[in-house]
């Protein structure tokens, strides 16, 4: 019950590349027990260690979705979730930030080509934080740009990035042009850090608070989020790869939910262990022979490799549709929030379920049972998770009515 669950290659993306997909999913893999070893240290820095980041770095975890044309892997999307599921089964704060910051790397080959040249063109390692939160910020058109401002909260590993993808709103004197959401790449001098992440989840994830003030953007430093919708974007000319055509809000939840994924697992196969070899402190039962310890085991899988399953289809099916030129319409796309949100509410029941089933032992600051219930309901409480508003969407576009998310 180690690794990724029972099938860890099931589904697995076929054809070329596929010798090195696995090469980096074992990458991953290898940095476990060194990773788990460092858990204690990243909460108490709240980002992470210097040695961490050089570990992805070498590995070349960061780059996994980069385009091949600047020295990136281009793997396709499922490589995201594979990866931060394994990265979590050692730290779920670790793998929160692999997977913001590679995903990065994603979104910025679907900016202008000018875009790329000015971040990659200086230093193709270079780290990319992010803020999606676009009430957060307030542009202005101006003569070649905008003008943005704002304050953003939970920008992860911003301290470790170069630039920065900052979410607004465009606003406009004439009403009848509408609300345009649009993405604003910025490059570290043009913003303040603000270091205010102290929380009881995801400690080591340094999610801090972003301010910009009246800075001008230029317009090929932008990306229009109706640009991101799904096919060809402003990247695709020289980035073609049907990767850099895939919906990117649709598929928002996968680029984080192997976090969720990872640490349930972890969860589990700790649980399991040590109910091999443990007797109750009361009547010295063997754990392994108590029918309530079975069933958890197995409530907690099922509800664990249910998970597994449904991110993974839907990222290979995402990429099978991008490379057939098919666009999910907004039935799909709802779908896919609403199951990216169910995947990881599944993991973090799985967690819940054995934190509870461990008794005082679940208590201990020494283990990491405590630490992997935290982080749980900190990946749960992130709004692409928020399963009552994924499903209230849902279920508003299967009833006929306008969808509520203005991103899809």
């Amino acid at each position: 019950m180690t690794g990724g669950g029972g099938k860890p290659d099931a589904g697995s993306p076929a054809g070329p590349g596929t010798d090195s997909y696995a090469a980096m999913v074992a990458r991953a893999k290898a940095l476990i027990p060194d990773l788990r070893g460092r858990a204690s240290k990243t909460e108490e820095l709240r980002r992470l260690p210097p040695e961490t980041e050089r570990d992805l770095h070498d590995a070349g975890l960061f780059r996994i979705v980069q385009p091949k044309r600047v020295g990136g892997a281009e793997l396709d999307y499922v490589a995201l979730v594979d990866c931060a599921d394994a990265l979590a089964q050692a730290d779920a704060s670790v793998a929160w930030n692999f997977a913001n910051l590679a995903s990065h790397h994603w979104m910025l080959g679907m900016f202008d080509k000018y875009a790329q040249d000015a971040v990659w063109g200086r230093n193709a390692d270079a780290l990319i934080a992010s803020s999606f939160i676009f009430p957060a910020g307030r542009a202005r058109r101006a003569e070649g740009g905008y003008v943005l401002r704002g304050h953003w909260p939970f920008s992860s590993g911003v301290e470790s990035c170069d630039w920065n993808m900052l979410a607004g709103v465009v606003s406009s004197e004439d009403e009848a042009e509408g609300v345009e959401y649009r993405i604003f790449l910025l490059n570290r001098s043009e913003y303040r850090i603000n270091d205010t992440w102290n929380a009881t989840g995801l400690c080591g994830t340094g999610s801090n608070d972003v301010w910009v003030e009246d800075r001008f953007v230029a317009e090929n430093m932008t990306v229009a989020v109706s640009d991101l919708t799904g096919g060809p974007t402003p990247g695709s000319a020289i980035n073609p790869n049907a990767l850099y055509a895939l919906p990117v809000f649709t598929l928002f939840p996968y680029v984080l939910s192997g976090v969720g994924l990872g640490n349930a697992q972890a969860c589990l196969n700790d649980y399991v262990e040590f109910a091999r070899h443990r007797a109750s402190t009361y009547n010295r039962a063997k754990l392994s022979d108590l029918q309530t310890t079975q069933i958890k085991i197995a409530e907690a899988s099922a509800k664990i490799d249910a998970a597994r399953l449904v991110m993974r289809t839907n990222c290979i099916d995402a990429m099978d549709d991008a490379r057939r030129g098919y666009v999910p319409d907004l039935a799909d796309k709802t779908r896919l929030r609403r199951d990216g949100a169910f995947a990881v509410n599944l993991c973090t029941e799985a967690v819940s379920l054995l934190f509870a089933a461990s008794g005082a032992r679940s208590l201990f600051t020494s283990g990491a049972l405590q630490r992997q219930f935290r982080d749980a309901h900190a990946v749960n409480s992130h709004l692409a998770f928020n399963f009552d508003a994924a499903g209230t969407n849902y279920g508003r576009v299967a009833l006929g009515l306008p969808s509520e998310n203005l991103t899809l």
